[in-house]
């Protein structure tokens, strides 16, 4: 039998009509769950914005106020996809009404935030999990195994990269997103962190880190109303970026393995620029985003001069088979947001966490207050 789940969406931006499509999309990649999410209500506070999304996705209720959707006792499970600085008040208030919660990385502006909504979550006992959409990907998941089954051998060293110009543009809108008490961190929240995850994904906790960052675009102009994705502002008065543009970190992992991530915001000529290369003492795996559906291996005895083949995943990758029946077929961003929201109903089901949870969130929160750390610091800093 299939019962009904009473969802809501807190911020009505780009992310929150990904979670809501990803929320409607459920009953076609996965019909056999044992739940169906049912759109009650979206809270955004910029006027009319709620209105419209409810007129385009169904939503039963619309409000300006995030806390009416905490007291509605419809809603069984709620996406908070508003921005940074409210992520720590609405988990923490919608975990203590009872309310199980798909929450956007990084999941406030530090680790003490993130450890406050995860302590509430387990508090309440009701099911979370984060928006690390990456390790979705049955690429991903499939380099997991290989390096689980040892296949590449001892890991030895990885690199991750997240390079994007979507804050490459001089005249890009000085926005939360830029400052410091709104956004926290800059590119270790946005995509530093999706990096952290990643690693820890594929090799297991960091033990150390030494970091370096900076502001590449020191100024922008100030928006003149509501802006939504990343939108120009020309004209405006200007104010400071506060935080940084770039992070490159050395990593070391408790198995001994080395690392390294790097994560730039304003790099010109990179859209979505993303993964990694795992190298390990028998072969490597490599992973590019933008060739979602393909996986580079190297496996043999050869060693040197040992060749790397591309696989194209397929049924049996990860949850490529609620999408897509060969191999070689083209999977999406927004795919990856449908399988996070199937653990996530799943995980509300069965009372059992499938997917990043929000002590993932906590860990990868910590590395990037590390990252920080050390960069003002100029010293490698512990985890743990």
């Amino acid at each position: 039998m299939v019962s009904t789940l009473g969802v809501a969406v807190v911020g009505f931006g780009w992310m929150g009509r990904v979670h809501t499509q990803a929320y409607q999309r459920i009953p076609h990649h996965f019909p056999r769950l044992p739940v169906r999410p049912e759109l009650v209500a979206v809270a955004e506070e910029v006027p009319g914005r709620a209105e419209e999304a409810a007129a385009q996705f169904g939503f039963a209720a619309t409000t300006r106020d995030w806390r009416e959707v905490a007291a509605d006792p419809r809603v069984h499970a709620v996406s908070i996809t508003a921005p940074n600085f409210l992520h720590r008040e609405i988990g923490v208030a919608m975990a203590e009404a009872g309310k199980h919660i798909w929450i956007e990385k990084p999941v406030g502006l530090t680790a003490e935030d993130a450890r406050a909504v995860s302590g509430a979550v387990a508090k309440a006992g009701v099911r979370g999990t984060v928006g690390f959409n990456y390790r979705n990907a049955p690429a991903v998941a499939y380099a997991r195994e290989l390096i689980a089954s040892g296949e590449l051998g001892t890991v030895t060293h990885v690199r991750v990269r997240l390079f994007s110009d979507y804050a490459a543009h001089p005249d890009g809108a000085l926005t939360w997103r830029y400052e410091r008490a709104r956004g926290g961190g800059g590119v270790l929240g946005d995509l530093a962190s999706h990096g952290v995850d990643l690693a820890r994904f594929l090799l297991g906790d960091i033990a150390s880190l030494a970091a370096d960052t900076a502001v590449f675009i020191p100024e922008r102009a100030r928006p003149a109303g509501a802006t939504a994705g990343h939108a120009l502002a020309t004209g405006g008065e200007p104010g400071p970026v506060e935080n940084e543009d770039y992070v490159n970190c050395l990593l070391r992992f408790a198995s001994g393995a080395r690392g390294v991530l790097e994560a730039c915001r304003v790099s010109v000529g990179e859209q979505n620029n993303y993964g990694f290369e795992v190298h390990g003492t028998k072969g490597a795996v490599f992973w590019d985003y933008r060739r979602m559906g393909e996986l580079g291996v190297s496996r043999g005895t050869s060693y040197q001069d040992q060749p790397v083949s591309t696989v194209f995943v397929g049924p049996g990758h990860g949850e490529y088979a609620a999408f897509q029946p060969g191999a070689a077929n083209a999977m999406g961003y927004d795919d990856l947001k449908v399988i996070e929201a199937a653990n996530f109903l799943r995980s509300v089901a069965e009372g059992t966490s499938y997917g990043p949870t929000l002590e993932d969130a906590v860990h990868s929160a910590t590395a990037l207050d590390a990252m920080s750390r050390s960069a003002e610091q100029g010293a490698w800093v512990r985890l743990g």
